[in-house]
C-alpha cells in the first residue's frame, strides 16, 4: 500500500481550518484514543447536539476524523493516515524554518569574525593616540 504523503492546497486549508477550534482539537484528541459516538462526545460540551455534529462533520471534511453508522448511532474514530499526513507537513515546514534559521545564525557568525575589532577607550587621564584615518590638524611652524 502506497500512502501519499503529499496534501493539495485546499487540503491543507481544510485541515488548518479544521484544527483553528479548540472543541475540534479536542474532539481530535478524544478520537485518536478511542471510537466514540457524536452523542458521547456531545455530553462534554457545552453546546447543542447539533453544534457538536457540525464540529464533526467539520473534522471530517479535513479526513482528520472517519465517521460509521453503527444501528442509530454515529461513530467516530481519528483517521491516523491523515494525522501522518498533516505530521508531514508541519515536520516540513520545521525544517524549513530550521534551514533558515541556520542560515541566519551562520551568515551572523561570519559577519561577527570579519568585523574590525574595536579599539579599548584610552584610560582617564590619558591622550589617546591620533587615529591614522583622520588627518592631524597642523599648528604654525610644524
Amino acid at each position: 500500500m502506497v500512502v501519499q504523503t503529499e496534501l493539495a492546497d485546499d487540503e491543507i486549508d481544510r485541515i488548518f481550518h479544521a484544527l483553528a477550534a479548540t472543541t475540534r482539537r479536542d474532539i481530535l484528541r478524544r478520537t485518536i484514543e478511542r471510537e466514540q459516538s457524536v452523542s458521547m462526545l456531545a455530553r462534554d460540551y457545552d453546546m447543542s447536539f447539533a453544534a457538536v455534529q457540525k464540529h464533526v462533520a467539520v473534522l471530517e471534511a479535513a479526513g482528520l476524523v472517519v465517521k460509521r453508522a453503527e444501528g442509530r448511532e454515529r461513530l467516530v474514530r481519528a483517521d491516523p493516515t491523515m494525522i501522518a499526513r498533516a505530521r508531514a507537513l508541519l515536520d516540513r515546514f520545521e525544517s524549513l524554518w530550521r534551514s533558515r534559521v541556520d542560515r541566519l545564525d551562520a551568515l551572523l557568525a561570519e559577519e561577527a569574525t570579519t568585523l574590525p575589532t574595536a579599539t579599548p577607550p584610552p584610560a582617564a587621564g590619558t591622550t589617546p593616540p591620533p587615529d591614522p584615518g583622520i588627518p592631524r590638524p597642523t599648528t604654525e611652524g610644524e
